[in-house]
């Protein structure tokens, strides 16, 4: 496969992954249409369906009629055949030949009717059990998406919250640890301030012969010769 071919099959591939985002993004509302779809078939099945039964009815009727009409002719074929009126007879008779063959049409349409009914019938109900069932199903989906939802809002709220606490938590101790940083700058400055006027008062002291000054090796080395010379 060179160049080319792979990608347009990669084109192809990122083609049929978004298609598929937009049907998973669209589930719901895709499903509810395809139920609307059903449900306006099923109307129409209905409709066929009360097309049907009327065309049996009249049928039906209508072999009813033929029926009479046959019974009758054939009295009136059996009165001419009685006054031996033969001619007569043959018409009535070829009269109640046409009534029997139109009968045995009607009776068929009538029974191909009401076969139609009945599988049409059985089709329609299934149906209904189905898209009844459907709909509960798809209701119960809606409701899992919405708690659902709810849950992702809650979960993305908390987790903001907790982010922003743990930032807040955070700017608290970087002033925590600036503010222990200036107590302990303070209290070096005062200690070195306090030792520094410690030091002047003592210089001045020394001065004064008031306070002893430092020992230097000179005072030492006299201090011990004195101390020799005593002995």
């Amino acid at each position: 496969m060179n160049i080319w071919a792979k990608m347009m099959t990669a084109l192809r591939g990122g083609v049929n992954e978004a298609g598929e985002a937009i049907i998973d993004g669209q589930a719901l509302l895709i499903l509810d249409q395809e139920i609307r779809d059903a449900s306006e078939e099923l109307k129409h099945s209905k409709n066929s369906l009360a097309s049907i039964i009327a065309r049996e009815k009249l049928a039906k009727e209508r072999c009813i009629s033929l029926k009479k009409h046959i019974k009758e002719h054939e009295g009136y074929a059996i009165k001419a055949l009685e006054q031996e009126n033969e001619s007569l007879a043959h018409e009535v008779a070829e009269k109640i030949a046409e009534f029997e063959n139109e009968l045995e049409a009607e009776q068929d349409s009538s029974d191909s009717f009401s076969e139609s009914a009945k599988n049409l019938r059985s089709a329609i109900k299934q149906t209904e059990n189905d898209l009844r069932r459907l709909k509960q199903q798809v209701d119960t989906v809606k409701a899992t998406e919405n708690v659902q939802r709810a849950q992702e809002a809650v979960a993305q709220r908390h987790s903001g919250s907790s982010s922003k606490l743990r930032t807040a938590m955070d700017s608290l101790e970087r002033i925590k640890e600036k503010q222990a940083l200036k107590a302990a700058t303070m209290s070096a400055a005062n200690e070195l301030a306090e030792e520094s006027s410690d030091l002047s008062l003592t210089i001045k002291l020394q001065e004064a012969g008031i306070a002893p000054s430092s020992k230097n090796a000179d005072d030492i080395l006299a201090r011990l010769k004195k101390k020799k010379s005593e002995k």
